[in-house]
């Protein structure tokens, strides 16, 4: 029997949880774009070292939203403030249910005066059109889905050029001075003879620049950028390397929707496909609970507290201020011990039961990753997004920890694997659960990003 939305499959399971925990769906996929291009170690130090080109144009779903309540629409959805929104600037949006949880975050660029673009994972982006579909506001949208699934090409190419020579690879290709405009602004440049719009980026801590235009122009763009980078060392990163970046930077890009349970959000589940992300997400990891609600996440969670204004009316915005008073959780970079991850692997050349397979550099094998976080036998946080660092030397991942246990430098438990040999997912293999101490560390864990991933 097929079923057309969200609501209806929720409808034939027990729970949301059992939903997602057993979806056949693995990790979010990158698709297209190279695996590697050269060695992901390399591709890695790039970003560090010299220069790395980042392809952005396949994985992410673009919604374009024009008119007359453009503006307003975003206003009343998203947790930032717009008082000062301009037309050559960006922002995070950070969009929440009625409660104040976070459904999901994306790029807002605006375009033209009413013209904005939408960029990332597609549970913001169903929210918005969502909300314009059903409450009267006077704009339309255009949606361009991620290549993966419209099988065709994109209206944009989008490209980063990232890293310590990045503005000497941008001054040769387009054969004047970069200029210096803030973090998070716009201007445009101009490469193989086309006008480019650019983002001032640097999304892993480096001076850096998102770059994008229409699509037929995106080959001689980057061919252009490739070109003109060799001497400065510039190297394309691949599809396997790329998602690494959130490590460094430290974006969890994967929290679970906040849209599963409440009368409030009923009609949105039956607009929500029933096979669209919110239903085909796998949830994955060491963290178990019956209560979809205890995977929810808060603003603060995230660590988008300095998003959060309250000068203006938005969903969830009475949930969120109370939130605001009782923060729980703060954001952390988790480095794992290394002895530990090194028995893990050890466990592959033994007989008897295996531990799970850390796979590298990117070892979530889920979309939802959540691995619960020990601190004298007591769950004290959630791991939530695991790889490694060929620059740390260190396998890391990005956490939530119960404030009272976030201390820099203090050592906690994650429990890597997941309960009874595993779910049936088919990323998943029997295996046992095993415990890996790490140490809070910030986050960032790059100084370079600590120091000026937000330069005035």
């Amino acid at each position: 029997m097929s079923y057309k939305s969200l609501e209806e499959v929720l409808r034939t399971v027990e729970s949301p949880v059992k939903l997602l925990r057993n979806s056949q769906i693995g990790p979010y996929a990158f698709p297209v774009v190279r695996h590697e291009f050269t060695n992901w170690r390399d591709e890695q130090r790039a970003w560090r070292e010299t220069c790395a080109l980042l392809d952005l144009s396949h994985h992410m779903t673009d919604l374009y939203v024009e008119g007359p309540d453009a503006l307003k629409l975003f206003s009343d959805l998203g947790v930032n403030t717009f008082s000062n929104f301009k037309l050559n600037q960006a922002k995070q949006f950070v969009a929440c249910n009625p409660d104040g949880y976070v459904i999901g975050d994306a790029i807002l660029f605006p375009l033209d005066k009413n013209k904005f673009n939408l960029v990332g994972r597609p549970p913001a982006h169903n929210w918005v059109q969502y909300n314009l579909e059903t409450g009267g506001y006077d704009a339309k949208a255009e949606r361009d889905e991620r290549s993966f699934v419209n099988q065709g090409k994109r209206k944009v190419f989008r490209y980063q050029v990232q890293g310590p020579n990045a503005a000497r690879v941008m001054e040769k290709v387009t054969g004047k001075p970069v200029p210096d405009i803030r973090f998070f602004y716009m201007d445009t440049f101009k490469i193989a003879g086309r006008d480019i719009r650019a983002l001032r980026h640097g999304m892993v801590g480096q001076a850096g620049w998102e770059i994008f235009g229409p699509w037929e122009h995106g080959d001689e763009v980057r061919d252009a950028i490739v070109n003109a980078g060799q001497e400065y060392g510039i190297r394309q990163v691949g599809a396997r390397t790329y998602p690494t970046t959130c490590l460094e930077s430290g974006w969890i890009p994967s929290p679970l929707p906040a849209v599963y349970v409440g009368e409030a959000m009923k009609g949105y589940r039956q607009w929500l496909s029933a096979t669209g992300y919110e239903a085909m997400a796998s949830l994955g990891g060491s963290f178990y609970s019956d209560n979809i609600t205890d995977y929810y996440l808060t603003p603060y969670d995230l660590g988008y507290g300095s998003f959060v204004k309250f000068d203006h009316d938005f969903v969830g915005r009475k949930g969120v201020e109370k939130m605001a008073a009782n923060q729980r959780r703060k954001k952390v970079t988790l480095v794992w011990n290394g002895e530990d991850v090194a028995r893990v692997f050890g466990s592959l050349f033994q007989n008897g039961d295996i531990a799970k397979y850390i796979d590298l550099p990117l070892a979530n094998y889920a979309t939802l990753p959540y691995d619960k976080v020990l601190k004298g036998g007591k769950t004290v946080g959630i791991s939530t997004y695991t790889g490694y660092t060929y620059n740390e030397r260190a396998m890391v991942s990005l956490a939530m920890m119960d404030v009272e246990h976030s201390e820099l430098g203090s050592e906690v438990t994650v429990v890597w694997g997941e309960e009874g040999r595993g779910s049936s997912k088919p990323t998943v293999e029997r295996h046992v659960q095993a415990e890996i101490r790490a140490t809070i560390g910030p986050v960032p864990i790059s100084e370079v990003a600590r120091v000026s991933y937000r330069p005035k």
